[in-house]
């Protein structure tokens, strides 16, 4: 018994000595598809904001078409910390997702997948 109250009273006191939002993984909190739709035709820009920075050499961003077919990206650092840019080809009309795989620089790994839509 003795050993289960001391490991408790390790994990309680390290998790107090961690700063806020050292365990939290890196999410979007916002992104230019919101703002401006890809229009077909044309190459363009996705732009994410991240609540945390992220390590881009271990990250992955692609292209997922309707037939589940995935197309790996360029991106690059953006302006703000946790800005991303990521490149897309000229694409047709339709359904698309931006499928991405990313590591916080604190070393948690962040996977999601957003939806849009290409207009004419």
């Amino acid at each position: 018994m003795k050993t289960n109250w001391t490991h408790w009273l390790l994990l309680l006191a390290c998790n107090f000595s961690f700063p806020n939002g050292a365990y939290t993984h890196a999410v979007v909190t916002k992104h230019s598809l919101n703002i401006a739709p890809v229009q077909s035709g044309k190459t363009s820009t996705i732009e994410l904001m991240f609540n945390s920075n992220i390590e881009l050499g271990l990250s992955k961003f692609y292209l997922v078409k309707a037939d589940d077919k995935h197309e790996s990206l360029t991106f690059t650092a953006g302006n703000k910390p946790g800005q991303v840019v990521i490149q897309l080809p000229d694409l047709e009309p339709g359904k698309y997702a931006l499928r991405f795989k990313i590591f916080a620089t604190d070393g948690h790994l962040s996977e999601d997948l957003i939806r849009f839509t290409v207009t004419p």
